[in-house]
């Protein structure tokens, strides 16, 4: 009795979660045109002045979100006289991918590396905040003509000690992962996910609008939620093979962090990054969390305006 009660019981979370997941994406339609790359379909948004000088400014979000995070309030700011790409990575928002595994920095790097020579994007600006700070500096690596300029918000780069919390690791373990996915994730997340938003923010206040605006339950979703786990999971042995070669990143880079940032120590990552990059900025805001892009959005931009007008300068220098 109590196995058919159990399987008509994940049958019926089963069907909410299904009936959830169209609700969602009917409240949160795609925005964007799509882009088909190796292993992707990726979502893009293009603001901002085509024509305006310098190079463009690529917004790459972190985990748990999506391209809406970066787009408000930085992305629109920026795109009162920049080009503004915003891209939601492999298997994010409106982003697809065609396997789990393609989860680190060096794949998700590749694959928008092709999005944006698809979209004839020259160098770029490339801004990416928190998870994706470690594919930021794999891009810069990895494809040094597209990256003119790199700005790391409260970024991921090295080891660090201990996990990315339990329910990721339970979440990536065959056949039961799948199954909670797909049952219990979204109809639990929508209680759970407004006090976890809040806590990334700390000791900032979450805008009150913030869940809503940027299509966060998005990833409740579970194609979306297992491959946001499968990223994390997977992060701390991608770091730690691709941060030997750190000091080979040649483009200017400014690194932003708070000081009291629980999410993402800047004490691990940030500095040693700045320190050990040949052309590097640090900033560490105090009293600033995590969330710097929307702690201090002014301040990014004009670290990001000004490394837009040095690219610049350095290019029309090198054409005379």
């Amino acid at each position: 009795m109590i196995p058919v009660v159990f399987v008509a019981a994940l049958l019926v979370l089963a069907l909410i979660s299904q009936a959830g997941v169209l609700a969602v994406q009917r409240i949160y339609p795609a925005q964007g045109e799509t882009i088909e790359v190796a292993g992707a379909t990726l979502n893009v948004v293009d603001i901002g002045p085509r024509d305006a000088p310098g190079p463009p400014v690529v917004l790459i979000h972190g985990a748990s979100s999506n391209l809406e995070a970066m787009r408000k309030p930085l992305g629109e700011m920026l795109a009162a006289k920049h080009r503004v790409i915003l891209i939601d990575r492999p298997g994010h928002g409106w982003s697809t991918r065609a396997r789990e595994d393609d989860s680190t920095p060096a794949i998700q790097g590749s694959m928008i590396e092709e999005a944006l020579e698809k979209l004839g994007v020259g160098p770029a600006i490339l801004v990416a905040h928190s998870w994706a700070g470690a594919l930021g500096a794999r891009m810069a690596l990895d494809y040094p003509h597209r990256v003119a300029g790199l700005v790391l918000l409260a970024p991921v780069a090295y080891p660090w000690p201990g996990g990315v919390g339990w329910y990721n690791e339970v979440v990536t373990t065959p056949v039961i992962g799948p199954m909670l996915a797909y049952t219990i994730t979204l109809p639990l997340g929508f209680f759970l996910a407004p006090p976890a938003a809040r806590n990334v923010f700390l000791p900032q206040t979450m805008p009150e609008d913030f869940i809503g605006n940027t299509a966060t339950r998005l990833l409740l979703r579970p194609r979306e939620f297992l491959a946001n786990a499968r990223d994390l999971v997977t992060l701390k042995a991608a770091v730690k093979e691709q941060a030997p070669r750190y000091a080979a990143i040649k483009a200017p880079t400014v690194v932003i962090s708070g000081d009291v940032d629980k999410t993402v120590s800047t004490n691990i990552h940030s500095r040693p990054f700045a320190a050990t990059v040949p052309d590097a900025k640090l900033i560490v805001l105090p009293g600033v969390g995590h969330m710097v892009q929307n702690a201090v959005p002014d301040l990014v931009m004009r670290e990001i305006d000004a490394l837009v007008g040095r690219t610049a300068h350095g290019t029309a220098a090198a054409a005379n």
